[in-house]
């Protein structure tokens, strides 16, 4: 069994907080377009951030099943915009991986304890993907770095403390070996936030721009060594999609399970609609992908706790899941009928939410491209 009776005991303890202190909040925090500072520090107070983070910094050294049934049931609470997990399992990790003692003991205890959320700045305007067109460039000015640049769909992009940014450090290279990450936090000069965006899903993170405009931090919050940017950010590709599909996959199946729940209340024509064949076998087919999905998955992350180079196989579960998941939503919004489009339903938010797992992260499109090369038909 993947899991033992002592996750079983902290599921069902997260899943108290949640009730407390997630669920309640998720409407203001979806009409105030971002989560509280408050749920952050509660999340910290009760060591719900970087569980894994060894006890020296903060955290409980917990297995990576503690952060996935946080994920779980994040997800499950319809709070998927609190990225949590971004802070966490996405960022987090690159301090703990490749930063100084003197950066691990700085940042990584107010990370624990929700004093600093965490973000990371890849994405530009003319550079999502393809890293190596990166515009933002980083000069060292004696003992000090100067950024110049603008990063774009950063997610806690609005209240991150501090974002490790990827930025060009050497002129005149044009490939991946002239990319360095920085720590950069929201207090260094010309560090600024700027447009928020309105987005079709996921109301309560806050995606925004941020302009760094002679943006200058000392010389030692360069995160690592100088040009290995690229490669560091390609060796945690494997974790952040792992992270990215676990969620995908938790919504899917709490969408079906709002949705059975319903069609076996909801009458129509003297019958409930879950006892429709053609709506029956609908259910049958959704529940037998994301049962599909959730065994896949969980092989995944046992392979992954093992630190199994699996890059392809998550890049085919981020697609597939991240794809299925969609066409629950589809589904299940269908099964509603008019009251699916209807913002009092929840389905209505998890089906605005979830068609961007098939973007982030790395599209479809670019995980089926990772999975062709590795079989060499490409």
């Amino acid at each position: 069994m993947l899991y033992k009776q002592e996750h079983h005991i902290f599921r069902e303890a997260f899943k108290r907080f949640v009730a407390e202190h997630i669920t309640p909040n998720v409407d203001a925090w979806e009409e105030a377009g971002e989560v509280s500072r408050d749920a952050w520090r509660a999340m910290g107070e009760y060591g719900f951030l970087l569980p894994w983070l060894p006890e020296k910094y903060g955290g409980y050294a917990a297995d990576f099943l503690y952060s996935v049934i946080i994920m779980d049931e994040i997800c499950h609470a319809g709070a998927v915009g609190f990225f949590a997990p971004l802070h966490s399992e996405i960022v987090a990790p690159y301090i703990m991986t490749y930063g100084s003692e003197e950066q691990k003991t700085e940042w990584l205890p107010k990370a624990a304890s929700g004093e600093c959320i965490l973000a990371v700045a890849m994405s530009e305007p003319n550079a999502g993907s393809d890293l190596a067109s990166l515009k933002c460039r980083a000069e060292l000015d004696g003992g000090e770095w100067v950024l110049n640049g603008t990063k774009t769909f950063i997610s806690n992009g609005g209240t991150a403390d501090l974002t490790i940014v990827a930025a060009k450090t050497e002129r005149g290279v044009k490939d991946s070996s002239a990319i360095s990450l920085f720590l950069v936090p929201s207090t260094a000069p010309g560090y600024r936030v700027g447009s928020r965006f309105s987005k079709m899903g996921l109301h309560s993170q806050d995606t925004a721009e941020i302009i760094l405009d002679e943006c200058r931090i000392p010389a030692n919050m360069i995160l690592g060594e100088r040009g290995k940017g690229f490669k560091y950010l390609m060796n945690k590709l494997q974790q952040e999609r792992i992270v990215l599909t676990i969620q995908a996959q938790a919504m899917s199946e709490k969408m079906l399970e709002m949705t059975v729940n319903y069609a076996k209340d909801r009458k129509a024509f003297g019958q409930s609609v879950a006892s429709m064949q053609h709506n029956a076998f609908k259910i049958a087919k959704m529940a037998t992908e994301i049962n599909i999905g959730r065994a896949y998955l969980d092989s995944l992350v046992f392979r992954h706790m093992k630190g199994d180079n699996i890059v392809t196989e998550v890049s085919m579960a981020k697609s597939w899941v991240a794809e299925m998941a969609n066409r629950v939503a589809y589904d299940c919004v269908q099964l509603h009928g008019g009251y699916g489009y209807m913002e009092e339903y929840p389905i209505c938010r998890f089906a605005r939410d979830i068609r961007i797992f098939s973007i982030f992260g790395g599209t479809t499109e670019v995980m089926n491209l990772i999975i062709a090369r590795s079989m060499g038909v490409i």
